[in-house]
């Protein structure tokens, strides 16, 4: 297909790369589209962008189309469409950023499941964060997203915790590879309180009250921990009813059919390695027990019967053999491995002082997430769990994160939405009424500060759909940064409220639209990451 100039439009690109210029000298936006399909084109880049620009300056919506460089298009808006953003922000409320990139999908996260053997430690704690905010921003774009956690209620870290509640209950020293820490204590009292006599019975059926009763305590503790974390699970799995169903067996049997698994050195094996493992594993051991990948395969399969598209699975810096792992289970069941993602975490410490905080007054040996929204609160701990890509491990300072100034990224966005949330009152108090969204004339904001904030405001839909495409929630937190910073230099540039304006003009009311649209925006962002909003701070 041929455009008037002769140019064959075929080679376009489905998509075309628009990004806000590091130096805004150079425009509003810019686009490197004609040096993309110049040569493909047949035509100079340089040459195309200057036809592009040609064509662009005849829309309303722009103001000035210029070529740059080898063939760099720089676009500058009309102060009109630059008020269309304001007008959408405030058309869309809170429904504003959120897209259909996934519409429809069924996705399963899995996160945190941290062994119900302790409270949740800080790596549990990041994930928490970091998965609930990224289960938000999914829906946002549309997928059907259950949160789960799988409940390791099986296996020797169970039989450990036990005999350390045992220990516990009778007074007697900690096992060597038992769990210490004054929670233990903490249990097995409770224990003893609803069961008295349970130190007297049979060995067996002594061990069988304190698992019932002891890890259903510990497990009841850490749901209510995350519960005032603001992150909550759709489903509680238990790794258990894999083994009591039946369901392990079936899934070992469906594999030696299929003839996934082999024979070797009195123990079957998966052929990991012919779906891209670095080594065969071990499923079923020489004693005949399953191992611990049996479950994992067990578990995969449950969750594609259930009818998820997408396995999510987030796990700790210590588990990037089951990337591997878990595609190579996929695959050997007749699956595809690319329903299966694993997002690794690093980890995370804390600094106060300029030291290292390394214990728990109550774990004993490790910082709890209770132990961090204490010192700080759940919104600081939150927020600054998120704001790092999970790939790269992440010192808090508790000194930073706890002071109310700008220095604290947490405070300096609450702040701004408190500081938006302030002036509306304000007017308020002053009769002043913002006027409705298609009333005010919002092409009058045209003052440089103005522009910035708008273009910021725009940015919005495209950073939450990064996020999502990529798993990467700290863009969200790094653009909210990004546009308190916006607003302040706004605010401190141009005057919103005059003292004893109660007869504001158009500009006036332009700019309190302008303000509105950027609270909530800054309410959008952060309720994606599960951070409050406060109106006053």
């Amino acid at each position: 297909m041929l455009s008037a100039r002769g140019v064959d439009t075929s080679v376009l690109p489905e998509t075309v790369t628009v990004e806000r210029p590091r130096n805004p000298e150079h425009g509003d936006y810019a686009t490197n589209l004609a040096m993309q399909v110049g040569k493909r084109a047949g035509v100079a880049p340089r040459e195309l962008a200057g036809w592009l620009a040609e064509s662009l300056a005849q829309r309303d919506e722009i103001s000035s189309a210029e070529v740059a460089g080898p063939g760099f298009l720089n676009l500058r808006l009309a102060a009109d469409a630059q008020g269309a953003i304001v007008r959408d922000v405030l058309t869309r409320a809170e429904e504003f950023g959120s897209g259909d990139l996934y519409a429809g999908l069924r996705v399963n996260l899995e996160f945190v499941s941290a062994n119900p053997t302790g409270p949740i430690h800080l790596g549990g704690t990041r994930w928490a964060a970091v998965g609930d905010a990224l289960g938000r921003i999914l829906r946002a774009q549309g997928a059907e997203v259950t949160r789960e956690y799988y409940f390791n209620d099986a296996g020797a870290q169970i039989d450990r915790f036990v005999r350390s509640l045992v220990a516990a209950a009778r007074g007697e020293e900690v096992p060597e590879d038992g769990y210490g820490g004054a929670y233990v204590a903490e249990i097995a009292s409770e224990v003893l309180r609803r069961e008295p006599g349970a130190l007297d019975l049979p060995e067996a059926e002594r061990d069988e009250v304190f698992r019932r009763i002891g890890v259903g305590l510990m497990f009841d503790e850490i749901k209510r921990s995350l519960h005032e974390f603001r992150t909550d699970f759709d489903v509680f799995f238990h790794e258990d009813s894999l083994h009591s169903s039946g369901a392990v067996t079936e899934c070992l049997e469906q594999l030696k059919e299929s003839g996934s698994l082999y024979h070797a050195e009195g123990a079957w094996w998966l052929r990991s390695t012919e779906f891209g493992d670095d080594k065969d594993r071990v499923v079923v051991k020489s004693d005949g027990a399953p191992a611990y990948i049996a479950g994992d395969i067990a578990y995969l399969r449950d969750k594609r019967e259930r009818g998820f598209q997408l396995c999510l699975y987030m796990l700790g810096a210590d588990h990037h053999g089951y990337i591997p792992r878990l595609k190579a289970a996929a695959a050997a069941m007749g699956d595809d491995p690319d329903s299966v993602e694993v997002l690794i975490g690093q980890l995370v410490n804390l600094v106060r002082h300029g030291e290292p905080v390394r214990m728990s007054k109550r774990a004993g040996t490790v910082v709890t997430l209770e132990d961090l929204v204490e010192a700080v609160g759940v919104d600081a701990a939150r927020y600054s769990l998120v704001r790092s890509s999970v790939d790269s491990p992440v010192d808090i300072d508790l000194d930073l994160i706890s002071k109310h100034t700008n220095e604290n990224p947490v405070f300096y966005v609450q702040y701004a939405h408190a500081r938006l949330s302030s002036l509306q009152r304000n007017a308020a108090s002053l009769g002043i009424a913002r006027g409705g969204v298609t009333e005010a004339d919002l092409g009058l904001l045209t003052h440089e500060r103005e522009g910035d904030l708008i273009r910021t405001l725009g940015e919005f839909p495209r950073v939450v759909r990064s996020a999502a495409e990529l798993r990467e929630p700290h863009r969200v937190a790094r653009y909210l940064e990004e546009l308190a910073t916006a607003y302040h230099r706004f605010y401190d540039s141009c005057r919103v409220l005059q003292p004893g304006d109660d007869q504001p003009g158009p500009l006036t009311i332009a700019r309190l639209q302008l303000c509105e649209a950027t609270r909530q925006v800054l309410a959008n962002g952060l309720s994606l990451l599960g951070v409050s909003a406060p109106q006053q701070m």
